[in-house]
């Protein structure tokens, strides 16, 4: 297994259906609030990347059929503070977005070792706390995907 992370993550985001936001506080960035993100490990899929992560920041167990795969990918550049975490030469991370819809709000257990805490909000509200343009561009096309896809 490579020391490296790999430059490839998903990010979940994680609703009701009156899109209710779940957002997790980041342990190292306090005041940085995100969805549940992740980078892929060797020999997942993408979707079992989404899983494994869910479950591991939220306790959240879900199946692969909650999961709503919205096929969007985001190209960015990796903090210079995170770099360290890639091999030599990576820049540049692939983000590919998931969701998944609950009935309700419900308590989660974070990772306390990447988490300090979570909060449920609207959409727009959840939108404008995120730090990630990319999170706060898919949380702006929620309700949109929302109603494309309702059961999820």
């Amino acid at each position: 297994m490579s020391e490296y992370k790999r430059p490839v993550s998903v990010l979940v985001v994680i609703h009701t259906p009156e899109l209710l936001v779940l957002l997790l506080e980041r342990a190292a960035h306090a005041g940085y609030w995100q969805s549940v993100t992740g980078s892929q490990e060797a020999g997942e899929s993408l979707l079992e990347t989404a899983l494994r992560e869910l479950a591991e920041e939220t306790g959240i167990a879900a199946a692969a059929d909650d999961l709503c795969d919205w096929q969007v990918s985001n190209r960015y550049e990796i903090f210079a503070e995170w770099r360290h975490r890639y091999a030599p030469g990576v820049l540049y991370n692939s983000e590919h977005v998931f969701s998944l819809q609950l009935p309700a709000v419900q308590p989660v257990t974070v990772a306390r070792a990447e988490h300090l805490g979570y909060c449920w909000l609207p959409w727009r509200e959840a939108a404008a706390k995120c730090f990630s343009w990319s999170n706060r561009d898919a949380l702006l096309m929620l309700p949109e995907r929302a109603r494309q896809s309702p059961r999820r």
